[in-house]
């Protein structure tokens, strides 16, 4: 579940949202994800998010430092409440010139908000992190995933490794919609939008306007720095989706996720813009 610059596989994902006021930065979104991945391409491969922000920076990657089973503990506080099963879910009929480069545990993350920027980044990647690319890919981001920002996370592991999680925090484009990308192909090329596609992987999310009761309580590490702890959640909802789903993201409005929790997970197919 992800997009690949090459062949690649990527299993045991998980997915979180979360929406909360925080003290320095107002209301923002978070985002968490992690995967195993294996890279089944020749050379280097990538892994592709499209972020719904307009902006980001290496600043809003949160290190997990030791305390890298925090999305596994977000899993834990609501696997008692959910069997891995298939789960039906509805379907949903800046500085633009600038790419930041930086390195997040196994990745070298490219940072774009304006995707054709990316062929001429690669170039400062390390050669044996540099993926190769196909242009009608970055034409795909380019045409439906506007005012996003596009992070292409770079990796040479040719043996399965579970990375620790991506953790990014953002001011997000409609602060009350949180979208999960969950987009999947893993050939290089652009997605196919009508295709079913494979999933297996946890959904999570949060929210710290949620009613008493709401969720179930994340029990964290002691050691957990105070710095990320202020992104994380008290409690979340969550669940595992496996068998076959129309290709796409996933998306919920804050109303819903507040009243109907899981119940109210769309899967939403992406439109070209016009």
């Amino acid at each position: 579940m992800c997009i690949s610059m090459d062949h690649a596989e990527f299993s045991g994902t998980t997915l979180y949202a979360g929406r909360l006021r925080h003290s320095e930065h107002g209301l923002i979104h978070v985002l968490g994800y992690q995967n195993t991945a294996v890279n089944l391409a020749a050379g280097p491969n990538a892994m592709l998010l499209h972020l719904p922000t307009a902006r980001m920076t290496r600043e809003h990657f949160l290190p997990v430092g030791r305390t890298d089973d925090v999305l596994q503990r977000m899993v834990d506080a609501v696997r008692p409440l959910s069997v891995s099963m298939t789960r039906g879910v509805a379907w949903m009929g800046r500085d633009d010139s600038a790419v930041e480069i930086f390195e997040h545990d196994i990745y070298t993350v490219l940072l774009a908000a304006d995707p054709t920027r990316i062929p001429a980044a690669l170039e400062d990647v390390p050669e044996h992190k540099r993926p190769r690319l196909d242009p009608d890919l970055l034409r795909f981001y380019a045409d439906h995933f506007p005012g996003h920002t596009i992070a292409v996370c770079c990796f040479d592991s040719a043996a399965a490794r579970r990375a620790k999680p991506l953790l990014m925090w953002y001011s997000p484009l409609d602060p009350d919609r949180l979208t999960l990308p969950a987009l999947d192909c893993h050939t290089g090329r652009a997605p196919d939008l009508d295709a079913e596609v494979p999933v297996d992987h946890w959904v999570l999310l949060s929210t710290d306007e949620a009613p008493r009761l709401w969720g179930e309580p994340v029990d964290y590490a002691p050691d957990m720095r105070h710095r990320l702890r202020s992104y994380l959640p008290d409690a979340v909802v969550g669940a595992h989706y496996g068998g076959r789903l129309p290709n796409g993201d996933f998306s919920i409005g804050h109303d819903d996720l507040v009243t109907a929790g899981m119940d109210g997970l769309r899967r939403l197919r992406p439109e070209r813009a016009a």
